[in-house]
């Protein structure tokens, strides 16, 4: 049985698997072509210098997950089913233009480059002033969409979709929620009431799931991780400061005191005689 990996943190995402040709393609081709990736840029850790970047799980890098997140919508559409699955007209931009200006005819033939969907969403993202975190939820709920409904991202309909998005990852994630009215200030030629219309049918969409386990949220980051690196899109590396090290040090310090008393609190739960279960330390032996 195939779980949706929205709401399953086993189930591998979307956009890796739909990634995973192109990557074969490029590295066939650099193979060839004797040009390996980033031999030249890559920075290797040594015994007097380390290198990290500056993202994390609980505090990724915005400017590099906004990248990633376009990424994985660019592999969305550039491989989409050509089963002819439907086209909901919410999600129709002919239907619903974001701007008055005139839509082309072939407004549904081109796939839009990652660049122009990298725009996009960085533009909202700055206006609006979200985080890192609600990117890679946005990506959660554009899967959990395309699944849950049976539709696919194609040109006609990826800005409406990933507004969608947006706008309910923005609601749910951020304390500080933006309202639709807000977006309206962005896109200045959108309406509340298509903006209300489109965050409803979207929620309807999603059956009203709006909820992202840490699971789930900590499988998309390192999969958009492995996807920069597979595209040559690593995170920037800078040198381990002393500063930084403290840091880390102090948040290794006050999470290992957590899982301490975690672990005092377990010990002096109190069990039933029927589910009686003894915990035993195995002595190391260091020889």
């Amino acid at each position: 049985m195939e779980f949706n990996p929205s709401d399953h943190p086993r189930a591998s995402t979307i956009f890796l698997s739909k990634s995973q040709t192109d990557v074969r393609e490029k590295r066939k081709s650099l193979y060839i072509n004797h040009h390996p990736p980033g031999q030249l840029k890559r920075k290797y850790s040594s015994c007097s210098t380390i290198f990290l970047d500056d993202s994390t799980v609980s505090q990724p890098n915005l400017k590099y997950t906004i990248k990633c997140v376009a990424l994985a919508i660019y592999y969305h559409i550039k491989n989409r089913d050509t089963d002819g699955r439907m086209l909901l007209d919410i999600f129709d931009e002919n239907l619903h233009p974001l701007s008055k200006s005139e839509v082309p005819p072939d407004y549904d033939k081109h796939d839009p480059e990652q660049k122009q969907i990298y725009r996009f969403v960085r533009t909202l993202f700055s206006a609006a002033q979200l985080t890192a975190e609600c990117a890679i939820v946005t990506l959660v709920y554009l899967e959990r969409l395309l699944t849950y409904a049976e539709i696919d991202i194609c040109p006609a309909n990826w800005k409406r979709i990933v507004l969608g998005a947006i706008l309910l990852a923005s609601k749910v994630w951020d304390d500080q929620a933006v309202w639709n009215v807000d977006y309206c200030q962005i896109l200045k030629d959108i309406t509340v009431e298509d903006m209300n219309e489109l965050e409803r049918q979207f929620l309807e969409l999603l059956q009203f799931n709006i909820n992202v386990p840490s699971s789930v949220y900590a499988k998309y980051y390192f999969d958009l991780r492995f996807l920069a690196e597979a595209n040559n899109l690593s995170f920037p590396l800078e040198p381990l400061s002393r500063e930084r090290a403290y840091k880390l040090e102090a948040i290794s310090c006050l999470c290992e005191d957590k899982y301490k008393d975690f672990r005092k609190s377990a010990k002096k739960r109190s069990v039933s005689a029927d589910n009686l279960t003894v915990v035993r330390w195995s002595p190391a032996i260091i020889s």
